[in-house]
Formats: structure tokens, sequence, C-alpha cells
């Protein structure tokens, strides 16, 4: 599970407009699931922490995670590279 918070600070770094940011985040606000296994259903609880797997929308929040944690860290090294060889 992905954090909220760890979604809204990549929508933000791969320049997401703020009322795009705004609605996704709004249509996790109160959001409930329950679990089916095969021995029964569990009680309906809500989900306080990050997305649920079964919206619509998560592969792609995924991948906008994925991306930019890839250029934070694609950054991070060039920089730390640079500074290690040119001193």
């Amino acid at each position: 599970m992905i954090p909220m918070e760890v979604i809204r600070w990549a929508m933000r770094k791969l320049g997401v407009d703020e009322w795009l940011v705004a609605a996704v985040m709004t249509m996790y606000v109160g959001a409930r699931i329950m679990v089916r296994t095969v021995y029964g259903n569990s009680e309906v609880f809500n989900i306080g922490v990050g997305m649920h797997q079964a919206s619509g929308l998560s592969p792609s929040l995924s991948a906008i995670v994925t991306e930019a944690i890839s250029r934070e860290f694609r950054v991070g090294f060039w920089f730390t590279l640079g500074t290690a060889i040119c001193g």
C-alpha cells in the first residue's frame, strides 16, 4: 500500500496540476473496504493510510510514484557522482 502523502508528493513532483492532485486525494477520503476470503467476508473498515487496490486509478498512481522516485534517484545519483569525481 502506498501512503497518500507519497502519492501527493509524487504527483506534485511530476508537475500534475494542483486541482487534479486535490481531486485524486478527495477520492480517497472516507474510503472503505471489505476483505473477501474463502472463509467469508470481513467487516467493512476504513482505509486510512493509502490507496486501495480496487481503484481503477491504482496502476496509474503506482506508475506516477515509481517515476517520481526514479527521477529523484537519478538526480541524486548523478549529483553525488559528479561531486565525487570533480571534488
